[in-house]
């Protein structure tokens, strides 16, 4: 039997359909320790215009594969996997998993693809990075976009969050994986059979 994690890894190296996306991974510094980044991008790479969207505290970069999609003849859309999340490495330092060093991670990301300027989509945890991000003196973003983002976070929020962060539950079967996901997320709106 699979662990839940594996089967969405296998899910995630899947082949996309053909000119769809690109993946890459960039190589990212955390205390003393070198790690891969991965990202999915969009669109047309040579295109001045670029939007980079950055995921949740437990979500992945392919959370946006349809606004990608969507926006992919206007940008360049790229598309990180936050450390610890979807294709990328795992931090070895727990405090590592912090705002300023994903603001670092995402500086280090934008030099990697030649990239000066960008505008910004940031759900959640993306949206704190994007605001910590914009805050600076120079700073890359262009616009910014928040989503489910905001300067408070309530202590509800953090509670419901609390009830599955962190965990690798199994399942014996894909049905019981599906059920734990749509209540886990059930917060998140009505999802599609798809989704």
């Amino acid at each position: 039997m699979l662990s839940f994690m594996n089967r969405l890894r296998q899910w995630y190296a899947a082949p996309a359909a053909a000119g769809e996306m690109r993946r890459g991974s960039v190589q990212c510094l955390s205390s003393g320790m070198l790690h891969h980044m991965a990202y999915t991008e969009w669109g047309d790479a040579t295109n001045p215009r670029v939007l980079l969207c950055v995921h949740g505290l437990t979500r992945n970069a392919r959370d946006f594969d349809p606004l990608a999609r969507a926006l992919a003849d206007q940008y360049r859309v790229i598309c990180p996997d936050v450390a610890g999340r979807g294709e990328s490495d795992w931090l070895r330092n727990k405090a590592d998993y912090s705002v300023p060093n994903y603001m670092q991670h995402m500086l280090v990301l934008l030099a990697h693809v030649g990239v000066v300027q960008v505008d910004w989509v940031g759900t959640s945890m993306g949206g704190l990075i994007g605001m910590s991000l914009a805050a600076l003196p120079n700073a890359p973003i262009r616009k910014l976009v928040l989503n489910d983002a905001g300067a408070v976070v309530s202590a509800r929020s953090l509670q419901r969050i609390a009830g599955y962060v962190g965990l690798a539950p199994d399942f014996a079967s894909l049905a019981e994986a599906e059920i734990y996901m749509r209540e886990t997320y059930a917060g998140f709106g009505l999802l599609t059979d798809k989704q």
